[in-house]
Protein backbone atom coordinates (compact mmCIF):
# COMPACT_ATOMS: atom_id res chain seq x y z
CA UNK A 1 0.00 0.00 0.00
CA UNK A 2 1.22 3.65 -1.08
CA UNK A 3 1.48 5.99 1.32
CA UNK A 4 2.14 9.88 0.88
CA UNK A 5 2.18 13.29 2.20
CA UNK A 6 -0.57 15.53 1.95
CA UNK A 7 -1.43 19.06 3.47
CA UNK A 8 -5.27 18.47 5.38
CA UNK A 9 -7.16 20.95 6.87
CA UNK A 10 -9.27 19.91 9.69
CA UNK A 11 -12.15 21.27 11.90
CA UNK A 12 -9.99 21.63 14.74
CA UNK A 13 -12.60 23.32 16.75
CA UNK A 14 -15.89 24.94 15.60
CA UNK A 15 -15.42 26.90 13.07
CA UNK A 16 -11.24 26.79 13.79
CA UNK A 17 -9.75 25.20 10.51
CA UNK A 18 -6.45 24.60 10.74
CA UNK A 19 -3.80 22.55 7.85
CA UNK A 20 -1.36 20.12 8.52
CA UNK A 21 0.83 17.91 6.61
CA UNK A 22 -0.53 14.00 7.33
CA UNK A 23 0.34 10.44 5.96
CA UNK A 24 -2.50 8.73 3.23
CA UNK A 25 -2.69 5.94 1.56
CA UNK A 26 -3.80 5.79 -2.12
CA UNK A 27 -6.42 3.18 -1.64
CA UNK A 28 -7.69 5.87 0.72
CA UNK A 29 -8.42 8.49 -2.46
CA UNK A 30 -12.23 8.21 -3.83
CA UNK A 31 -12.77 6.06 -7.17
CA UNK A 32 -11.14 7.49 -10.84
CA UNK A 33 -9.73 6.22 -13.70
CA UNK A 34 -6.69 7.84 -13.57
CA UNK A 35 -4.05 7.96 -10.68
CA UNK A 36 -1.25 10.73 -11.08
CA UNK A 37 1.38 11.28 -8.87
CA UNK A 38 1.34 15.27 -8.55
CA UNK A 39 4.87 16.88 -8.99
CA UNK A 40 3.37 20.81 -9.21
CA UNK A 41 0.17 22.46 -7.92
CA UNK A 42 -0.30 26.10 -7.61
CA UNK A 43 -2.54 28.36 -5.25
CA UNK A 44 -6.29 30.12 -6.34
CA UNK A 45 -8.11 31.87 -4.46
CA UNK A 46 -10.85 28.89 -4.12
CA UNK A 47 -7.85 27.19 -2.34
CA UNK A 48 -7.34 29.86 0.03
CA UNK A 49 -11.05 29.83 1.06
CA UNK A 50 -10.96 26.35 1.29
CA UNK A 51 -8.28 25.98 3.78
CA UNK A 52 -9.89 28.66 5.74
CA UNK A 53 -13.27 26.62 6.14
CA UNK A 54 -15.22 28.30 3.41
CA UNK A 55 -18.56 25.49 3.41
CA UNK A 56 -19.34 27.32 -0.11
CA UNK A 57 -16.51 25.55 -1.76
CA UNK A 58 -16.03 22.88 0.35
CA UNK A 59 -18.91 21.21 2.41
CA UNK A 60 -16.78 18.62 4.19
CA UNK A 61 -13.61 18.71 6.07
CA UNK A 62 -10.90 16.80 6.84
CA UNK A 63 -10.38 18.08 3.18
CA UNK A 64 -6.86 18.47 0.95
CA UNK A 65 -7.35 21.48 -1.17
CA UNK A 66 -5.77 22.15 -4.63
CA UNK A 67 -7.61 23.03 -7.47
CA UNK A 68 -4.66 22.98 -9.60
CA UNK A 69 -2.43 19.39 -10.14
CA UNK A 70 0.10 18.93 -12.83
CA UNK A 71 2.06 15.15 -12.82
CA UNK A 72 3.02 12.33 -13.91
CA UNK A 73 -0.04 9.47 -14.45
CA UNK A 74 0.98 6.62 -12.47
CA UNK A 75 -2.15 3.93 -13.15
CA UNK A 76 -4.97 4.36 -15.56
CA UNK A 77 -7.98 2.53 -16.39
CA UNK A 78 -8.52 4.49 -19.54
CA UNK A 79 -7.25 4.11 -23.05
CA UNK A 80 -6.66 7.77 -23.19
CA UNK A 81 -3.89 7.72 -20.44
CA UNK A 82 -0.74 5.70 -19.96
CA UNK A 83 1.30 4.67 -17.06
CA UNK A 84 4.08 7.88 -18.03
CA UNK A 85 1.90 10.38 -19.17
CA UNK A 86 2.58 14.30 -18.28
CA UNK A 87 -0.70 15.65 -17.56
CA UNK A 88 -2.66 18.67 -15.93
CA UNK A 89 -5.87 18.82 -14.12
CA UNK A 90 -7.76 22.19 -13.37
CA UNK A 91 -11.02 22.69 -12.13
CA UNK A 92 -14.23 20.34 -11.72
CA UNK A 93 -14.33 19.58 -8.51
CA UNK A 94 -10.26 18.49 -7.95
CA UNK A 95 -9.29 20.18 -4.68
CA UNK A 96 -13.49 21.47 -3.43
CA UNK A 97 -14.91 18.64 -2.58
CA UNK A 98 -12.46 15.80 -4.09
CA UNK A 99 -9.17 15.62 -2.54
CA UNK A 100 -6.40 17.65 -4.64
CA UNK A 101 -3.44 18.83 -5.75
CA UNK A 102 -1.63 19.55 -2.06
CA UNK A 103 -1.51 16.27 -2.12
CA UNK A 104 1.15 14.06 -3.30
CA UNK A 105 -0.84 11.79 -5.20
CA UNK A 106 -4.60 11.90 -6.91
CA UNK A 107 -7.29 9.88 -8.50
CA UNK A 108 -9.39 11.32 -10.58
CA UNK A 109 -11.79 10.95 -13.53
CA UNK A 110 -10.52 10.45 -17.19
CA UNK A 111 -12.67 13.13 -18.33
CA UNK A 112 -10.79 15.79 -15.86
CA UNK A 113 -7.63 15.22 -17.34
CA UNK A 114 -5.81 16.69 -20.38
CA UNK A 115 -2.14 16.05 -21.89
CA UNK A 116 0.34 18.31 -21.19
CA UNK A 117 1.54 20.33 -23.82
CA UNK A 118 4.79 19.35 -25.45
CA UNK A 119 6.10 22.60 -25.20
CA UNK A 120 5.27 22.96 -22.02
CA UNK A 121 7.00 21.88 -18.75
CA UNK A 122 4.45 20.75 -15.79
CA UNK A 123 6.15 23.80 -13.81
CA UNK A 124 4.96 26.15 -16.63
CA UNK A 125 2.06 24.40 -16.57
CA UNK A 126 1.02 25.40 -12.49
CA UNK A 127 2.73 28.74 -13.07
CA UNK A 128 -0.69 29.43 -15.32
CA UNK A 129 -2.98 26.95 -13.11
CA UNK A 130 -6.55 27.88 -13.21
CA UNK A 131 -5.69 31.45 -12.90
CA UNK A 132 -3.91 31.93 -16.06
CA UNK A 133 -6.61 29.70 -18.23
CA UNK A 134 -9.20 31.69 -16.82
CA UNK A 135 -6.94 35.15 -18.32
CA UNK A 136 -6.47 33.62 -21.42
CA UNK A 137 -10.57 32.14 -21.77
CA UNK A 138 -11.27 36.34 -20.62
CA UNK A 139 -9.20 37.35 -23.66
CA UNK A 140 -10.20 34.63 -26.33
CA UNK A 141 -13.98 36.08 -25.08
CA UNK A 142 -13.11 39.67 -26.21
CA UNK A 143 -11.26 38.64 -28.85
CA UNK A 144 -14.20 36.60 -30.60
CA UNK A 145 -16.66 40.10 -29.40
CA UNK A 146 -14.25 41.97 -32.03
CA UNK A 147 -11.58 43.91 -29.43
CA UNK A 148 -8.40 44.58 -31.25
CA UNK A 149 -5.40 46.13 -30.31
CA UNK A 150 -6.15 49.24 -32.73
CA UNK A 151 -9.24 49.95 -30.81
CA UNK A 152 -7.66 51.35 -27.74
CA UNK A 153 -6.47 50.38 -24.32
CA UNK A 154 -7.48 47.04 -21.98
CA UNK A 155 -7.84 47.83 -18.15
CA UNK A 156 -6.96 44.80 -16.33
CA UNK A 157 -7.87 44.86 -12.57
CA UNK A 158 -6.89 42.86 -9.60
CA UNK A 159 -3.10 43.22 -12.20
CA UNK A 160 -1.05 41.49 -9.11
CA UNK A 161 -3.24 38.29 -8.88
CA UNK A 162 -3.28 35.52 -10.49
CA UNK A 163 -5.73 35.99 -13.26
CA UNK A 164 -4.51 39.90 -13.58
CA UNK A 165 -0.54 38.94 -14.28
CA UNK A 166 -0.84 36.93 -16.74
CA UNK A 167 -3.85 38.71 -18.37
CA UNK A 168 -1.27 41.91 -18.40
CA UNK A 169 1.53 39.42 -20.02
CA UNK A 170 -1.05 37.86 -22.39
CA UNK A 171 -2.53 40.97 -23.67
CA UNK A 172 0.72 42.55 -23.87
CA UNK A 173 2.48 39.66 -26.13
CA UNK A 174 -0.66 40.42 -28.33
CA UNK A 175 -0.07 43.83 -29.30
CA UNK A 176 -2.70 45.23 -26.40
CA UNK A 177 -1.90 48.84 -24.65
CA UNK A 178 -2.80 47.87 -21.15
CA UNK A 179 -3.65 49.84 -18.40
CA UNK A 180 -3.19 47.98 -15.34
CA UNK A 181 -5.08 48.29 -11.81
CA UNK A 182 -3.40 47.52 -8.53
CA UNK A 183 -3.09 48.55 -4.86
CA UNK A 184 0.60 48.10 -5.14
CA UNK A 185 3.08 50.16 -5.69
CA UNK A 186 5.74 47.99 -5.27
CA UNK A 187 4.79 45.67 -8.09
CA UNK A 188 4.49 48.58 -10.37
CA UNK A 189 7.57 48.04 -11.71
CA UNK A 190 7.26 44.16 -12.44
CA UNK A 191 4.00 44.91 -14.29
CA UNK A 192 5.70 47.49 -16.77
CA UNK A 193 8.49 44.50 -17.20
CA UNK A 194 5.60 42.65 -18.06
CA UNK A 195 4.29 44.94 -20.64
CA UNK A 196 1.87 47.29 -18.63
CA UNK A 197 1.90 50.80 -20.56
CA UNK A 198 -0.42 52.48 -17.62
CA UNK A 199 -0.80 52.11 -13.96
CA UNK A 200 -3.18 53.13 -11.66
CA UNK A 201 -4.81 52.27 -8.43
CA UNK A 202 -7.49 50.26 -7.23
CA UNK A 203 -8.97 52.81 -5.51
CA UNK A 204 -9.96 55.17 -8.58
CA UNK A 205 -12.43 52.27 -9.45
CA UNK A 206 -13.51 50.75 -6.23
CA UNK A 207 -15.52 53.93 -5.04
CA UNK A 208 -19.33 53.63 -5.10
CA UNK A 209 -21.04 56.47 -7.38
CA UNK A 210 -24.87 56.84 -8.59
CA UNK A 211 -23.19 58.37 -12.10
CA UNK A 212 -24.76 56.39 -14.43
CA UNK A 213 -22.07 56.29 -16.44
CA UNK A 214 -18.32 57.99 -16.47
CA UNK A 215 -16.21 59.12 -19.74
CA UNK A 216 -14.85 56.50 -21.94
CA UNK A 217 -11.30 55.32 -20.82
CA UNK A 218 -11.09 51.15 -21.92
CA UNK A 219 -11.63 49.25 -25.30
CA UNK A 220 -12.23 46.39 -22.81
CA UNK A 221 -11.59 44.62 -19.65
CA UNK A 222 -10.25 42.02 -17.89
CA UNK A 223 -12.08 41.94 -14.03
CA UNK A 224 -11.31 39.52 -11.04
CA UNK A 225 -12.91 42.12 -8.85
CA UNK A 226 -16.47 42.40 -9.03
CA UNK A 227 -18.77 44.36 -7.25
CA UNK A 228 -18.19 48.66 -7.58
CA UNK A 229 -15.34 47.92 -9.50
CA UNK A 230 -17.05 46.07 -12.36
CA UNK A 231 -19.65 48.87 -12.63
CA UNK A 232 -17.39 51.61 -12.99
CA UNK A 233 -15.76 49.57 -15.31
CA UNK A 234 -19.07 48.80 -17.17
CA UNK A 235 -19.67 52.58 -17.11
CA UNK A 236 -16.38 53.53 -18.54
CA UNK A 237 -16.22 51.18 -21.53
CA UNK A 238 -15.63 53.28 -25.25
CA UNK A 239 -18.75 52.33 -27.70
CA UNK A 240 -18.98 48.65 -28.23
CA UNK A 241 -16.62 48.19 -25.56
CA UNK A 242 -16.49 44.20 -23.70
CA UNK A 243 -15.72 43.83 -20.18
CA UNK A 244 -14.68 39.63 -19.49
CA UNK A 245 -15.87 39.10 -15.84
CA UNK A 246 -14.87 36.23 -13.98
CA UNK A 247 -14.20 37.53 -10.27
CA UNK A 248 -15.83 38.13 -6.76
CA UNK A 249 -12.97 39.44 -4.57
CA UNK A 250 -14.93 42.94 -4.09
CA UNK A 251 -17.72 41.35 -3.98
CA UNK A 252 -20.26 39.02 -6.09
CA UNK A 253 -22.85 41.72 -5.75
CA UNK A 254 -23.71 43.71 -9.02
CA UNK A 255 -25.58 47.00 -8.98
CA UNK A 256 -25.72 48.45 -12.23
CA UNK A 257 -27.61 50.84 -14.89
CA UNK A 258 -28.25 49.60 -17.76
CA UNK A 259 -27.37 52.94 -19.59
CA UNK A 260 -24.15 51.82 -21.02
CA UNK A 261 -25.68 48.81 -22.67
CA UNK A 262 -28.38 50.74 -24.51
CA UNK A 263 -26.26 53.75 -25.16
CA UNK A 264 -22.71 52.74 -25.72
CA UNK A 265 -23.70 48.77 -26.41
CA UNK A 266 -21.08 47.33 -24.38
CA UNK A 267 -20.72 44.09 -23.71
CA UNK A 268 -20.71 42.16 -20.21
CA UNK A 269 -19.04 38.67 -20.75
CA UNK A 270 -19.05 36.19 -18.33
CA UNK A 271 -16.40 33.88 -17.76
CA UNK A 272 -16.51 30.50 -16.17
CA UNK A 273 -13.13 28.20 -16.11
CA UNK A 274 -14.25 25.19 -13.70
CA UNK A 275 -17.07 23.01 -15.66
CA UNK A 276 -16.23 23.83 -19.42
CA UNK A 277 -16.04 21.11 -22.13
CA UNK A 278 -12.89 18.77 -21.69
CA UNK A 279 -12.65 20.20 -25.32
CA UNK A 280 -12.62 23.52 -24.71
CA UNK A 281 -10.03 23.28 -22.05
CA UNK A 282 -7.91 21.20 -24.10
CA UNK A 283 -8.08 23.48 -26.93
CA UNK A 284 -7.20 26.51 -24.74
CA UNK A 285 -4.29 24.52 -23.21
CA UNK A 286 -2.63 23.64 -26.33
CA UNK A 287 -3.01 27.49 -27.65
CA UNK A 288 -1.47 28.12 -24.14
CA UNK A 289 1.59 25.94 -25.18
CA UNK A 290 1.44 27.42 -29.14
CA UNK A 291 0.55 30.50 -30.16
CA UNK A 292 0.24 32.58 -26.90
CA UNK A 293 2.91 30.67 -25.00
CA UNK A 294 4.60 33.14 -22.32
CA UNK A 295 8.23 33.64 -22.17
CA UNK A 296 8.60 35.25 -18.88
CA UNK A 297 7.16 32.98 -16.74
CA UNK A 298 9.32 32.28 -14.11
CA UNK A 299 8.80 35.87 -13.62
CA UNK A 300 5.43 35.58 -12.35
CA UNK A 301 6.12 32.87 -9.96
CA UNK A 302 7.42 31.91 -6.39
CA UNK A 303 8.21 28.55 -5.88
CA UNK A 304 7.22 27.18 -2.50
CA UNK A 305 6.80 23.65 -0.56
CA UNK A 306 4.95 22.26 2.36
CA UNK A 307 6.58 24.30 5.06
CA UNK A 308 4.97 27.42 2.78
CA UNK A 309 2.04 26.57 2.76
CA UNK A 310 0.17 27.93 5.46
CA UNK A 311 1.57 31.68 5.20
CA UNK A 312 1.13 31.44 1.47
CA UNK A 313 -2.44 30.85 1.56
CA UNK A 314 -3.03 33.49 3.90
CA UNK A 315 -1.40 36.18 1.84
CA UNK A 316 -3.43 34.78 -1.05
CA UNK A 317 -6.75 35.14 1.09
CA UNK A 318 -5.99 38.96 2.65
CA UNK A 319 -5.03 39.55 -1.32
CA UNK A 320 -1.47 40.28 -0.72
CA UNK A 321 0.18 37.77 -3.54
CA UNK A 322 1.67 39.22 -5.84
CA UNK A 323 1.82 36.92 -9.15
CA UNK A 324 1.26 33.42 -8.38
CA UNK A 325 2.78 30.61 -5.36
CA UNK A 326 4.04 27.29 -7.01
CA UNK A 327 3.95 23.95 -4.77
CA UNK A 328 6.60 22.13 -5.75
CA UNK A 329 5.79 18.57 -3.89
CA UNK A 330 8.63 16.93 -5.00
CA UNK A 331 10.99 18.98 -3.49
Amino acid sequence: MTSFKAYQVSEVEEKVFKGALVERQIDDLPEGDVVIEVHYSSINYKDALSSSGNRGVTRTYPHTPGIDAAGIVTSSSSDDFKVGDQVVVVGYDLGMNTPGGFGQFIRVPADWVINLPESMSLKESMILGTAGFTAALCIEKLLQNGVEPSHGPVLVTGATGGVGIVAVSLLSKLGFSVTASTSKESAHELLKDLGATELMDRSELSEETTKPMHREQWAAAVDVVGGSTLFNVVKSLKYGGSVAACGLVQSPIFQASVLPFILRGVNLLGVDSVFLPIETKRRVWEKLGDQWKLENLDALCTEIEFSNLDLSLATVLKGGATGRFVLNLKS
